[in-house]
């Protein structure tokens, strides 16, 4: 048995592309949609997609892409990513992110990297999708 790792490579908005171990980086939350009646024919296809390592580290990303169906010759791919880094104390334990005396969790943050994505492809329903299959929190 071989344990073979499969890495793909993440276009990021704020940096350059990044390369991850998928069973590194479980997907937590998945949203597509095509514009055709079935896939393969499509001329258009978006996604976001919610990622998370067992540090606690997230990559928000996604993309309009062309589809199956084919698309004019002058269409571009638009794609965006980011990571959403969870802050650490100098021993290493986690602290909540401040700016300008405001709390926020990586929850928060996650949610605006959803959001920012969702626009850089055009698609801000698919965003609140997006955010609507993340794990629920418990309050």
């Amino acid at each position: 048995m071989t344990t073979e790792k499969k890495i793909i490579t993440i276009t990021m908005s704020e940096r350059s592309p990044i390369k991850i171990d998928k069973a590194e980086w479980p997907t937590i939350a998945d949203v597509s949609e095509h514009d055709g009646v079935v896939r393969s024919q499509a001329n258009t296809e978006w996604y976001i997609r919610v990622r998370e390592h067992a540090d606690g580290r997230r990559i928000v990303y996604g993309a309009r892409v062309a589809g199956g169906g084919g698309q004019h010759v002058w269409f571009r791919e638009d794609r965006a990513g980011f990571l959403v880094d969870v802050p650490r104390n100098f021993a290493g334990s986690p602290v909540d992110m401040t700016s300008d005396g405001v709390r926020h969790s990586i929850a928060d943050e996650t949610i605006r990297a959803i959001r920012r994505v969702a626009g850089i492809v055009g698609d801000d329903k698919m965003g609140d999708e997006c955010i609507g299959s993340l794990p629920a929190e418990s309050i």
